[in-house]
């Protein structure tokens, strides 16, 4: 069983030879090198070949985004960043994602040595994860997006519509009565979508979310995020959706045209009051490992949703959410999984699509439009009911 090859690129001395440990005690990987800026990184990465490096991203003398962004234009490969919990650091960090990164860590901010020894697992098992991972290159365009940054939003606000074949729907089949917008809107608000992900999960939630349409149902969402990401995360994405985008809050009502994420570090359930779906956000154990957890949301989903819930689990690695989807989908609710080849780790959807728990298996690209699709043609059997 060869051994995963690890570089380690850090400004710090202390967090070089922490990791270095770290990664020598795990018997599948070694620390083959540890370079303190990105030039050494460079040639380190060229002679020794690694399988996976990890980058801080935030260091003095460098950049790290700019420094990933080559990296992943050049020789794209695994890249796990070790990012500080700070405002900063988390959007450095959601750069990075969307630059093409596999997975974070965050580190603490004070007492480094014993938080990255607490950190041990988690950091192992991401280096683990992304030494199997698919890389997707970054798309060359938003890349020169990036750097202008005001072009970035009126791109995704303008091309999106046509892009991703929203408006088909107003060339509807003849057979098939007309579904008005108010017949939809009524749709909306009873329908809710639901959506599971991890590993890669950031930006393939945001290739879904961008493309919904501004009346589309609300949309529910645990992503495998730490403490004070996801804030930054939700207004990064309600900057480039349709949609609004926020984190979710406890008690909340939970509304069509709105996406709700799971806070970090806590787990997001929904229950219905009244006529109204409202969030519960609540502290608990780690479920599978995680909190917030997919398993906790699809839970309840299937509990007070049930038929009227569409489903869609993307990629991420281990099994969290597939017993709860396959509940969903027994109570009547539509499921949909990611396909292998745009997950980044198929292990998620895999477990999903092993429990019996999905309708549907779809590339990433297809998933908005077919999931509006969907609706579409639910609302026109339910009008041809009437």
């Amino acid at each position: 069983m060869a051994k995963t090859k690890v570089v380690v690129v850090d400004d710090s001395a202390l967090v070089r030879s922490l990791l270095a440990e770290i990664i020598n005690r795990q018997p599948d990987m070694e620390c083959i090198g540890a370079a303190a800026d990105p030039l050494a990184a460079r040639e380190m990465i060229r002679n020794l070949n690694p399988d996976v490096i990890t980058l801080d991203v935030e260091m003095p003398k460098m950049d790290g985004i700019d420094f990933l962004s080559k990296l992943m234009r050049l020789r794209p490969m695994p890249v796990v960043m070790v990012s500080t919990l700070t405002e900063r650091g988390a959007d450095v960090t959601l750069k990075a994602l969307e630059l093409g990164a596999i997975d974070f860590v965050a580190k603490p901010k004070i007492g480094v040595a014993d938080g990255l020894r607490q950190l041990s697992n988690d950091i192992t098992d991401k280096i683990r994860v992304a030494s199997k991972a698919r890389i997707h290159r970054p798309p060359p365009a938003p890349a020169s997006m990036m750097s202008t940054g005001a072009h970035a939003v009126p791109t995704a606000h303008g091309a999106a519509p046509g892009a991703h074949g929203h408006h088909h729907h107003h060339a509807p089949a003849p057979a098939a009565p007309r579904v008005t917008l108010a017949s939809l809107g009524r749709l909306s608000t009873e329908k809710i979508f639901f959506i599971g992900a991890s590993t890669g999960g950031t930006e393939a939630t945001k290739e879904v979310l961008t493309a919904l349409p501004a009346d589309c149902p609300a949309v529910v969402i645990t992503q495998h995020m730490p403490p004070g990401f996801t804030r930054n995360y939700a207004a990064r994405l309600d900057g480039l959706c349709k949609i609004r985008v926020k984190e979710a809050e406890d008690g909340e009502r939970i509304l069509p045209g709105h996406a709700y994420i799971a806070p970090g570090g806590l787990h997001l359930s929904v229950e219905k009051s009244g006529a109204n779906y409202v969030a519960r956000v609540r502290d608990g154990d780690p479920v599978n490992r995680h909190k917030p957890s997919v398993e906790v949301l699809f839970k309840s989903a299937a509990a007070c949703v049930g038929p009227n819930a569409i489903a869609i689990m993307l990629t991420g690695m281990g099994a969290d959410g597939a017993t709860a989807m396959r509940e969903m989908r027994d109570a009547g609710a539509y499921c949909v999984a990611q396909d292998e080849a745009t997950c980044v780790v198929f292990g998620m959807p895999r477990e999903a699509i092993a429990a019996g728990a999905i309708n549907e298996v779809l590339p990433l690209p297809k998933i908005a439009s077919h999931i509006m699709d969907h609706l579409r043609s639910t609302a026109g059997s339910m009008l041809s009911r009437v």
